[in-house]
Parts: C-alpha cells; structure tokens; sequence
C-alpha cells in the first residue's frame, strides 16, 4: 500500500451554549459546528513492524503528548482486533495550532476513522461508530464527516448539507486554553436554543443572535482578548466575531474574501506577534 494523503479540516464552533451537566461531571452543550479549509496533512502507509508509527512536524507540532488522540484510538482499534494485526506509519504535518478551539487532535482521529472506513479496514454500524469516537473524545464524532451539524444538548447530531460560503480570519494569540480548565470556570447556565425541527439555525442572521458561552469564562482568565474581540469588531464589512470552542481562537466572519484579507492585513498592523490567516468554511 501506497503511502495515502488526507486532509484532516479544522473545527469550528459558530455558537457554544454550556446548558448544563450531565451526572457523569461532563457539561451539556449544543453548538453549530462547521468546517474551515485549514487542515492538517496526514499520510498513511502499511508497515511490516510491531508497533504503529506516529511522527508529527510543521509549524505546530511542538508539545503534542505521546499519549494523543492517534495513539488512543489505534490502541482501541488494536484491542478490539478490527486492524487485524496490521500496523501502519502515520504521519501528521500539523498545520492547526493546539489549545485553540480549532479541534486539530480530535479531527485528526476522525479523518484516520473515515479513511480506514473508506477502505473497508472498519466497517462499523452508526451505533457503533458514535460509541467508538466517544471512547476517544467528545469532539470525534463531529469529524466522521464535514457536513455542517447542529449538536443538541441530548448529544444528537443532525448534518446540515447546505455549505454556509463564510470568510473567516483566525486569530490565535500567544497562549493556548485548557478545555478542562475552561469548562471548570463554568458557574452559570443558558437556557438551550437549538430545539429540533424548530427553524433553520444555520442562516446568518440567527448565528449573529447566538453567542459562545465560554467567552466570558476564558475573557475572565484573559482580559486581553476582550479588547482583541472589541478591534474586530471595528474592523470593516465584519458581521460577526466569536471565539471557537473553549478558545483561545477567535474568528471574524465575512461574506467576501476580498474583505477578510483587508481586515487580517489591518489585524497584523495592530498584533504583530498574533497569529493571523484567512480562510473559508467548507
């Protein structure tokens, strides 16, 4: 076998409602969730060995733990014996920052799931399929494929095939979130907003309405970012800014390219040691 090129896109969260907490000590959240065309770069090939190979490089490899999202789920898949033995050398070009809400780890999960599906390697019925990325982390699920979904607080999922045809231009500062420690800094809830077969929850005017409940959390922890957000917003033909995830990442959204590069060139001006890119949702 040839050695597989996949992309694995990055997550985002267009509204986050922390609505409650489940008896297990996991919070309750519904969300909008849809993709963007930064990715990282994973190539896949058959060994002959004992062990599976995992080699992470690029710009945002750095600090990734030798107990990550790859090597869980090919334990799992190995104790369950669905790889039949067969072990593989994966390597990942890191192209999504960590601790930013852009679900780099969990996506990478899921893009190996959807590619050994696509091969016939797995081949798990949607029951299993959804325990599987839970025993992996909670955000796996959301990657089994890039259609745009609506996350109800129950932890039902519905795909929403209608791409949303938004820029973005992503900030990342020089600090990372804790999902763990966000999601602690939680001391109030939302009543919940995304009700099933109610309305159509992906047009733009509704996403404005919503917001991403985390944001007064991480803002406590890290005051600088209220005035980041507070210059997006400023910024021209700009129609909404939030922060993905539990952050520290957040993104300004337009409805023409040409306007995100102009607002991420004025970005730079101000935070010249921020990360900064453009990009689009897919």
């Amino acid at each position: 076998m040839n050695s597989k090129l996949i992309k694995s896109y990055a997550k985002i969260n267009l509204s986050l409602g922390v609505v409650g907490r489940l008896k297990s000590g996991y919070h309750k959240i519904e969300s909008l969730v849809s993709f963007i065309n930064l990715h990282d770069e994973i190539k896949i090939k058959k060994i002959i060995d004992k062990n599976h190979k995992i080699k992470f490089f690029g710009s945002f490899s750095k600090g990734i733990k030798k107990n990550n999202t790859i090597i869980n789920l090919l334990k799992i898949l190995d104790k369950k014996k669905l790889l039949n033995n067969q072990k593989y050398l994966i390597k990942i070009k890191k192209n999504i920052p960590q601790k930013t809400g852009l679900g780099g780890g969990s996506m990478n999960a899921s893009a190996i799931i959807r590619f050994f599906m696509s091969k016939k390697i797995l081949n798990f019925s949607k029951k299993d399929l959804i325990k599987l990325t839970k025993q992996i982390g909670s955000d796996v699920q959301l990657g089994i494929d890039n259609k745009n979904k609506i996350l109800y607080s129950n932890g039902k999922l519905e795909a929403k095939s209608k791409k949303k045809g938004l820029f973005v231009i992503i900030i990342k500062p020089n600090f990372g979130c804790s999902t763990k420690e966000i999601y602690k800094g939680v001391k109030k809830y939302s009543p919940k907003k995304l009700i099933k077969n109610k309305k159509n929850y992906f047009t733009l005017m509704n996403i404005i309405k919503l917001q991403n409940d985390l944001e007064k959390v991480v803002f406590k922890y890290y005051p600088k970012l209220v005035h980041v957000k507070s210059f997006m917003e400023s910024l021209p033909n700009i129609e909404f800014v939030r922060m993905t995830g539990s952050g520290s990442s957040i993104l300004g959204y337009f409805l023409s390219k040409n306007s995100a590069i102009r607002a991420a060139r004025l970005f730079k001006k101000k935070y010249r040691n921020y990360w900064c890119i453009t990009s689009k949702t897919i």
